[in-house]
């Protein structure tokens, strides 16, 4: 399956010198060998067609790392949650899982510590009351542990409030998704994926976990202080290989336009529909109206669709200053961005290997010199 068509940026509406503003953003960004990031690419995807992605920067973080390939594969980090979600809308649409059941008929041992009541459209809002992370999460990566003890884990958490009633984010929350999945296909979640996302939409270098692909081809990342030196950081083997439905997925830029395009197409792409449009439609609208206990203002100001998440504007966690309130995306820990906004008919792809938390503004800075060459 061919990839999307290249165009030139005033072709597709993109006004080339204010696309270039972000182009020499990144480009500073990543130069010289104090480099606050160490490498990265820029993808924007308008009407069909895409802009060539461009790339900057080294392949590692390392003071004498070979230049960035362009053919490299980042780790998407959470990017690679609303895939998971998106898995388990196919599911839902072949009438094999309820968002309005109780997570309980597909997981009974879930009730434990009084999470009866959590309904899987919980899960895929972050309004579950599941923990980010599970207690020991530092020392089950320490010790190599396979995803199967994250997830007894997870399904044993201790809520931190009562469903439905306020808003904190969870990976454990997509993991417990993830497990529905394996339990009702009887696959595992990384075969799931590939061989009904990946594999129709032509995505041959996209992987939940990088067994299969080439490892020089990965992007090394930036990693948190507690990863520095050890043996289960961002770039071992081990967690490379490992396949965290919430945040481990690794995409070369223009497979992952494939993903973008599908969705402003409502599900179908080169001819392959994955999803109908009223399922596309419920994933990138806010379903936090459909939650009453929810505080009025997580449901003005911070809404999510079903895994993807709309824009925030007007606070921290916006991704540009001129988006759209409709606009709808993800943005992963180890430096990356996408959004997707509908009424302009394009999407944004800023994958980096620096780490977001450190400063988060850097990636809204390149997002609004993108969002700036819609005209």
């Amino acid at each position: 399956m061919p990839a999307l068509k290249h165009a030139r940026p005033e072709e597709i509406g993109l006004d080339p010198a204010r696309l270039d503003d972000a182009y020499k953003l990144l480009e500073k960004w990543t130069r010289g060998a104090e480099a606050p990031i160490p490498g990265g690419s820029i993808l924007v995807g308008r009407n069909g067609k895409i802009v060539p992605p461009r790339f900057f920067g080294k392949q590692g973080p390392e003071s004498k790392a070979e230049p960035i390939r362009d053919d490299g594969m980042f780790l998407l980090a959470s990017i690679s949650k609303p895939l998971t979600y998106f898995g388990a809308m196919m599911l839902v649409e072949r009438g094999l899982l309820n968002l309005s059941d109780p997570v309980t008929r597909y997981i009974p041992d879930f009730a434990a510590n009084h999470k009866e009541e959590t309904l899987v459209l919980h899960l895929f809002t972050h309004t579950s009351g599941m923990p980010d992370m599970v207690p020991n999460n530092a020392e089950l990566r320490r010790k190599h542990a396979p995803l199967k003890t994250f997830i007894n884990g997870a399904i044993a958490a201790q809520p931190l409030f009562p469903p439905g009633t306020d808003f904190s984010y969870q990976s454990m929350g997509t993991l417990v998704v993830a497990e529905i999945i394996q339990r009702i296909t009887k696959m595992s979640i990384r075969d799931y994926l590939d061989q009904e996302i990946f594999q129709p939409l032509g995505m041959k270098s996209t992987a939940l976990g990088s067994r299969g692909l080439e490892r020089e081809r990965l992007v090394r990342v930036q990693v948190p202080d507690y990863q520095i030196g050890s043996d289960f950081g961002w770039n071992s083997k081990y967690w490379q290989e490992f396949g965290a439905p919430w945040g481990g997925v690794f995409s070369a830029p223009e497979d992952f336009a494939r993903v973008c395009q599908l969705l402003l197409n409502k599900g179908e792409l080169d001819g392959v529909r994955l999803l109908s449009p009223a399922s596309i439609d419920a994933m990138t609208t806010s379903r936090f109206d459909d939650q009453p206990d929810l505080p009025e203002a997580i449901r003005r100001a911070r809404p999510w669709g079903l895994g993807w998440r709309l824009n925030h504007a007007g606070t921290s966690g916006s991704w540009g200053d001129a988006l759209g309130r409709n606009a709808f995306g993800h943005t992963g820990a180890t430096g990356t961005m996408c959004w997707i906004d509908p009424e302009q008919q394009g999407f944004c792809q800023l994958f980096t290997s620096g780490i977001r938390s450190r400063a988060p503004w850097r990636l809204v800075h390149l997002s609004n010199a993108v969002a700036a060459a819609f005209v």
